[in-house]
């Protein structure tokens, strides 16, 4: 889970930059930091040492402590994942507002990368297209280093280095459901081809249970078919005051 006070501190080297409209190279240069360091130091990514916090501080102007003590009760990134149907949409919706944080749909911004649909990426350019557009887009994403709700795809946890991402960056939540509010919550979004398909629930059941594993090892794992819609909104904003 990440570091409250190494986000609030990322967030405030972020704020004081874009203050002076410095670019991270102006500030790399100015502070003798690396590029790189300083992204992942704004995304609330990496530690840094008491004399490279000391330059960075001389570089922005401020003192090392009024660095550390700025906004410590940040916002992390949090990432709702799941299988179609968990809820990741309407609970991330309303968890956002919560929070007043934007809410980011993962697939949304692959679909505007791309300029394509999710159907048209598959179908032109495969599986292992989308998951490079996945990482691509979630770099960006991350790379922003404000707090937001994101909604992953349903398949990011078949990705090692995407999934290892979001759980080292984000405090990741497994929406979890039973396979019976699953498939009607996809009804309910409209989708006929599911309940067209003899073999669907069986696709689903399998496809949940082979997941299921890999979706357990998210930060926290919230019922949403025990607690529903606003208790699951209520049970992340808890974990997240923790």
């Amino acid at each position: 889970m990440p570091e409250p006070l190494l986000i609030a501190l990322g967030a405030r080297v972020r704020e004081l930059r874009q203050e002076r409209a410095w670019t991270l190279r102006v500030l790399a240069a100015r502070s003798k930091l690396s590029l790189r360091f300083l992204v992942r130091l704004e995304g609330g990514g990496t530690n840094i040492s008491i004399l490279k916090l000391a330059g960075l501080a001389e570089a922005l102007g401020t003192t090392p402590v009024a660095l550390l003590s700025a906004r410590r009760t940040a916002s992390p990134i949090v990432c709702l994942l799941g299988l179609r149907g968990a809820g990741k949409t309407t609970i991330g919706r309303r968890l956002a507002r919560k929070l007043r944080v934007p809410f980011v749909e993962l697939d949304r911004r692959i679909e505007e990368m791309a300029g394509l649909s999710l159907a048209e990426i598959f179908a032109l350019h495969g599986e292992d297209y989308y998951r490079r557009l996945e990482r691509e887009t979630l770099a960006r994403v991350l790379a922003d280093a404000r707090p937001i709700v994101l909604a992953a795809g349903g398949g990011v946890v078949n990705s090692p280095e995407t999934y290892e991402t979001l759980r080292r960056r984000t405090v990741t939540v497994w929406l979890r459901a039973s396979p019976e509010d699953h498939w009607n919550r996809v009804l309910q979004q409209g989708d006929r081809r599911a309940s067209d398909h003899p073999t669907a629930m069986a696709e689903l059941k399998r496809l949940l249970a082979s997941r299921e594993t890999l979706y357990a090892r998210a930060t926290h794992t919230i019922d949403t078919s025990r607690l529903g819609v606003e208790g699951a909104v209520r049970a992340v904003a808890r974990l997240l005051k923790k």
